[in-house]
């Protein structure tokens, strides 16, 4: 315990610290001169990025499974304490070979920089701010460490050291002042650059300034009852706030919706562009669709509900006239991120759009403003592109989108899934009526079942609540008289084609979850 406590107070595990520090400060300044340019110039969004783009499919599905929509405050967690890390070794190894400790920065500083300029919609000039943040870095670890080299501690410190700054104590305590005030000077740097890009930033009073256009086609009034009597389960319209947010943008992209451009191209006989103006110009429509999530477990709540105004795609086609042999629309969002969608889905009359508003209001910039895909029926990995920009007719066997690339299918048709909302799995709840309830899906084709099992007895027809149409989900209710002890409650759904959900288990990769859901609970 004794050496612990000498070596956290040697100069070694000050090195460490200074480290910490400099990486603090390299992280800050860049932030800083960052607000100047794209958020995706950042060392901390690049980074991330880049991590995303090469982490393994199966290290993704455990994040997403683990976390759910935090999975990316899980990354930056992550990252926060594998930056730390590799700052301890990089300040105790400049602490003890100053050249070998330039050489690390610089290789750091290099991963950041190629970070950034490989990012989509990112200029070189973008690597500007890592670039100075690395410069600063420097100076700053060197202006820590080198007063640790005289330290009585160390057996480096020169003979001709003044006797008063060889003392541990008094070295230690010049050290702490330096790193505390250059820490707090980071500090500030960093929320200064959050606030100015924030200031600079009129892309969010832009969208709440933008008023929507009337629908030549509006949403069918919603019909009474599709809402579960049943206290618990969500709401029928899942409200823009609660709406589930999976994609790899760890930074929301920020677009100015007067310099947006949608490119149509590849095999077509015209190539197309869309404004944002033509958008609102255009006859567009109103429709209820629910989506879902491939990564969606069995039973899980990557699923929400609502109301999109759009311009349906099949009438982008139509303009552009896919040439024969395309089957494919390679869609590409300002980030990088990229879909692989059926071309007879975008063509067919499930009102596939390119949806600019969302509950009434303009899209929300984490979903995807001002301008998304959304499609019926098919999981989000290949078809629900978000800030979406380029649009390329093309073929299966040509091309590969993001996920496609890192083993998932190609094509993504959604599986009937029943899931129990009420009660909770691990619930306890009385003996006598208690009200279970939930919610199914299986869009393009309707739930025209849910069946629930206690234990094991027979199955039995849950009540369904009102259908608002094939592309949204149903809830459902069931009055269950409890006994008391532990129990189990399954349940299955059976969609438009007669099809009863399967019960093999399967995970999430390559083309979505399948199952029953099981919950248990304590009746008491």
């Amino acid at each position: 315990m004794k050496k612990l406590r000498n070596w956290l107070q040697g100069p070694t595990a000050l090195a460490a610290l200074a480290g910490v520090v400099a990486a603090a400060v390299v992280l800050a300044v860049a932030e800083l001169i960052g607000a100047f340019f794209t958020a995706r110039a950042t060392p901390l969004f690049a980074l991330g990025s880049t991590f995303i783009d090469f982490t393994p499919s199966w290290l993704k599905d455990f994040a997403i499974a683990t976390f759910g929509t935090n999975d990316k405050a899980a990354l930056f967690a992550g990252m926060g304490l594998t930056i730390a890390v590799l700052a301890c070794v990089l300040g105790i190894v400049a602490y003890r070979r100053w050249a070998l400790g330039v050489l690390g920065v610089l290789f750091m500083g290099t991963v950041i920089v190629a970070s950034v300029v490989t990012r989509a919609g990112v200029n070189p000039v973008d690597a500007l701010p890592s670039v100075l943040g690395t410069f600063a870095g420097l100076v700053a670890l060197r202006r820590l460490t080198g007063p640790l080299r005289t330290m009585k501690a160390w057996p480096e410190a020169p003979a001709d050291t003044a006797v008063e700054d060889r003392r541990p104590g008094t070295s230690r305590r010049r050290f702490f002042a330096a790193a505390g005030i250059t820490a707090a000077a980071a500090g500030i740097a960093a929320t200064g650059g959050r606030l100015l890009g924030a200031a600079r930033s009129n892309i969010a009073q832009a969208r709440e300034a933008l008023k929507l256009p009337s629908p030549v086609s509006a949403a069918p009034a919603v019909p009474a009852g599709v809402q579960a009597a049943v206290p618990g389960v969500p709401s029928w319209v899942t409200p823009n706030g609660d709406f589930y947010r999976i994609d790899t943008a760890l930074s929301v992209p920020e677009i100015n919706a007067d310099d947006w451009e949608l490119r149509v191209h590849g095999l077509v006989e015209e190539e197309v562009r869309l404004t944002f103006q033509d958008l609102l110009d255009a006859d567009l429509i109103e429709s209820h669709v629910t989506l879902t999530c491939v990564s969606n477990p069995v039973g899980g709540n990557l699923a929400g509900n609502a109301k999109w105004l759009g311009l349906p795609l099949r009438e982008v086609l139509k303009r552009a006239r896919p040439t024969d042999g395309a089957d494919m629309v390679l869609s590409t969002s300002i980030d990088g991120f990229s879909a692989s969608t059926p071309l007879e889905v975008l063509q067919d009359d499930r009102d596939a759009m390119l949806a600019i508003g969302m509950n009434d209001e303009p899209l929300p910039l984490e979903h995807g403003y001002p301008v998304r895909m959304v499609v019926p029926g098919l999981y989000g990995f290949v078809s629900a592109t978000k800030w979406v920009v380029d649009l390329e007719v093309t073929r299966f066997a040509d091309s590969k989108a993001y996920w496609t690339e890192r083993g998932w299918a190609e094509r993504g048709p959604i599986k009937t899934m029943a899931r129990v909302d009420v009660p909770k799995s691990f619930a306890k709840v009385p003996a006598g009526q208690v009200a279970v309830g939930g919610t199914a899906w299986a869009q393009t084709r309707g739930i025209t079942k849910v069946e629930i099992q206690i234990d094991k007895a027979d199955w039995v027809e849950a009540e369904l609540s009102t259908e608002a149409s094939l592309v949204t989900w149903r809830q459902w209710s069931y009055q269950w008289d409890a006994t008391p002890g532990a129990h189990y409650i399954k349940v299955r759904a059976t969609d438009g084609t007669g099809e009863v959900q399967t019960d093999q288990r399967a995970d999430p990769v390559p083309d979505g979850a399948s199952g029953w859901q099981s919950v248990m609970v304590t009746v008491e």
